[in-house]
């Protein structure tokens, strides 16, 4: 059997980043959670924490941090027919769903289905952010519970729901634009013309060079890894880049950006995954996502 208290401890000090502020969220020493911590590691024999500043969780302690969660949620499943073990769990706090979206989505559409979810005010949310094509993944290693996700193959044990699809534009400058690509687009000027991207894996500017030529260049790249940082640097004339097209409408309606290619948008199909654990909660955050995305994304087919 696994030690819970220990379990909470490594969870604690995850999710707070120090042995000091986990000791104050569990409401015990400092001295008391690392050697909770240090026993379940002994007995493991694996390093769940890494010591810092701050302190960063293993593989391994994600995994078995995204364990102590589900039993809470089962747990809480269980309070509402149990008022004995309603007590029991009380202070522990409201349950934390841990849920993995891409960087555009939560700018555009996903924050109403959050703040619906979280509203109800029993349960709270932890967010992390990582390339649509990669928050699956996290699901995998059993880091977070769900995802917003292009992978529409089912992770083993969890549910997936097509969500619709989030529509890109590649857009710039009128001044950008009329320096770099004054004689149309091709590979030759998207070799020269400066793109925005947003970390090594985002490849939607390569996606969308790819549909339109048939190949891509090598691309001259500024590094920006913020949703709205794109925007004001497109507007800067710093580079051209691939924009969720909500986000962008003003802009473009107003003349401040141009779409390079107004014919050519890009529809990245998007998928809710889900752990199946048979709790209200998930069920209920599954509701409000695609409530969300009935309202702020692309119907597809």
């Amino acid at each position: 059997m696994l030690d819970y208290a220990a379990l909470a401890a490594v969870a604690a000090v995850a999710r707070e980043g120090s042995f000091e502020r986990a000791a104050t969220a569990l409401g015990v020493t400092a001295s008391a959670v690392s050697q909770r911590v240090r026993a379940l590691e002994d007995r493991l024999g694996a390093v769940l924490i890494v010591r810092g500043q701050p302190c960063t969780v293993t593989t391994i302690g994600a995994r078995l941090c995204a364990h102590v969660e589900r039993v809470r949620l089962l747990e809480g499943e269980m309070a509402s027919a149990l008022p004995g073990l309603a007590s029991q769990i009380a202070g522990s706090g409201p349950p934390t769903i841990r849920v993995a979206v891409n960087a555009d989505s939560l700018a555009t559409w996903f924050i109403p289905a959050i703040a619906a979810f979280a509203g109800q005010g029993d349960r709270l949310v932890d967010l992390v952010i990582a390339g649509e094509d990669h928050t699956a993944e996290r699901l995998r290693s059993g880091d977070v519970l769900a995802a917003v996700t292009t992978d529409h193959a089912p992770v083993q044990g969890c549910r997936t729901v097509s969500l619709g699809a989030l529509r890109y534009a590649a857009t710039a400058s009128p001044a950008f634009a009329a320096r770099w690509f004054a004689c149309g687009i091709d590979a030759a000027s998207l070799a020269r013309a400066p793109v925005l991207r947003f970390d090594r894996r985002d490849d939607l500017h390569a996606r969308w060079t790819r549909s339109l030529l048939g190949s891509i260049p090598d691309m001259p790249t500024h590094w920006i890894p913020s949703t709205h940082g794109f925007i004001d640097a497109a507007l800067a004339g710093m580079g051209w880049c691939m924009n969720p097209i909500p986000l962008v409408a003003e802009h473009l309606q107003a003349g401040r950006l141009v779409s390079l290619a107004p014919d050519h948008p890009l529809d990245v199909p998007l998928y809710w995954q889900h752990a199946r654990i048979g709790t209200r909660l998930l069920d209920t955050l599954t509701r409000d996502v695609v409530a969300a995305a009935t309202g702020g994304l692309l119907r597809t087919a």
